[in-house]
């Protein structure tokens, strides 16, 4: 699955690109929606645009992003197909935590001296056209780390890890697999880095309302790795840094809804020009709320982003993440259901762009952290306690 592809010598050329793709990447999405493939076309653009290395750095040959630059990236290619740029956004989630944990702290952290070979190695993957999945929720249990089952107990120079996987975005076309996992014998959560291949296996159970085009299957896991693909060498990591750094688990996902939202904007005033419906006050009401809306939750993703490359893990920078993904989801909900009742009856029928971001849209408030929990941990926060533990259920 890997090619050679061209470096990003700086980030405005990754955002150059990202927009340059974005049309291409509409045109094929109502294919993609109604067959609910893996969009492989997009991805071989974006492998041969080098944006699978935005966030690698560039001494490994990306484009040396942070969250920021990220955010506006993907904000850009779900303009452009919302499936493509949320399966993005969990590569960039894989490759940006390694790139944006700087040596010092993961040097406190314990990990050993061999975790920067390991993670170099990964991120000049990334370079050079690898595609990562992330491997977290499961049913029964969703994105909630202390509930899940798939377990690790020690092996001949690795671990065994065995369990099963639900909502894989890009399953079955990804080099290789973040996989969130828990201790047989101490109960740690800790991830691994699972290359695809023999004890990985994808089952094709992806069937869903909206961003039908990540190729979100199951994954089944009977599979021994060495010591190495334990990631940072340190187990019981994850859940701490989910609740220090929770960007890439939360905010993350806003700037792709950001992008969906826009993309429903664009495609209600195309709509309402073709049939002339721009001289009906309440439509030109629904676009001129719309338009505000959006600009408001971009600006709370860019503030969210700004916050995380200046200040990551800080109290300030946490909530301004959470808000980022409550907005986002909550926005795109709400701004694609009026855009498609502002074009009536006629855009709701399959193969309506507006039909189709409708669905995407919706999915924004439900994935995690889902609006009733970030509102939630917001509302704990505002009331001066402690959002990441004074919860009935663990948040993670």
């Amino acid at each position: 699955m890997t090619s050679t592809v061209s470096t990003l010598a700086d980030q405005p050329a990754a955002l150059g690109a990202a927009r340059e793709l974005a049309p291409r990447l509409a045109e094929r999405a109502e294919e993609h929606d109604r067959a609910g493939v893996f969009p492989a076309a997009d991805f071989a653009d974006l492998r041969a645009a080098g944006l699978l290395g935005l966030m690698a750095p560039q001494r490994l040959g990306g484009a040396g992003a942070g969250f920021a630059g990220y955010a506006e990236v993907a904000m850009e290619l779900a303009a452009g197909n919302g499936s493509t740029a949320l399966i993005f956004n969990m590569h960039a989630g894989v490759t940006g935590v390694l790139a944006g944990t700087p040596d010092d702290v993961a040097r406190a952290l314990g990990v050993p001296e061999s975790y920067f070979a390991a993670r170099d190695a990964v991120l000049a993957g990334a370079a050079a056209g690898k595609l990562y999945a992330v491997a977290m929720s499961e049913r029964g249990a969703g994105s909630r780390l202390s509930a899940i089952t798939t377990s690790y107990t020690a092996a001949a120079d690795g671990f065994h890890v065995k369990g099963s996987k639900a909502f894989v975005s890009g399953a079955g076309h990804a080099d290789a697999y973040l996989v969130a996992a828990k201790s047989a014998d101490s109960g740690a959560v800790s991830h691994f880095l699972i290359p695809a291949g023999e004890g990985v296996t994808v089952e094709q159970t992806w069937d869903s309302l909206g961003m039908r085009a990540t190729g979100s299957q199951d994954v089944h896991l009977d599979v021994t790795v060495p010591a190495d693909a334990l990631l940072g060498g340190i187990e019981g990591l994850t859940v701490l840094l989910a609740q220090a750094m929770p960007q890439w688990l939360v905010a993350s996902y806003a700037a792709v809804y950001v992008g969906v939202a826009q993309a429903a904007i664009d495609a209600a005033v195309a709509h309402a020009q073709a049939r002339d419906l721009g001289r009906l006050p309440a439509v030109r009401a629904r676009i001129g709320r719309a338009d505000a809306a959006v600009a408001a939750a971009r600006l709370a993703v860019l503030e969210a982003a700004r916050r995380v490359d200046a200040a990551p893990g800080d109290p300030a920078t946490n909530r301004w993440v959470w808000r980022a993904k409550l907005l986002a989801g909550d926005t795109a909900m709400e701004v694609a259901a009026s855009m498609l009742e502002g074009a009536g009856t006629s855009a709701s029928r399959r193969g309506h762009p507006l039909e189709r971001l409708y669905r995407d849209a919706r999915c924004g408030a439900l994935q995690p952290a889902t609006s009733d929990v970030c509102a939630d941990w917001l509302g704990v926060a505002a009331l001066g306690g402690d959002p990441e533990n004074d919860a009935a259920v663990p948040r993670w």
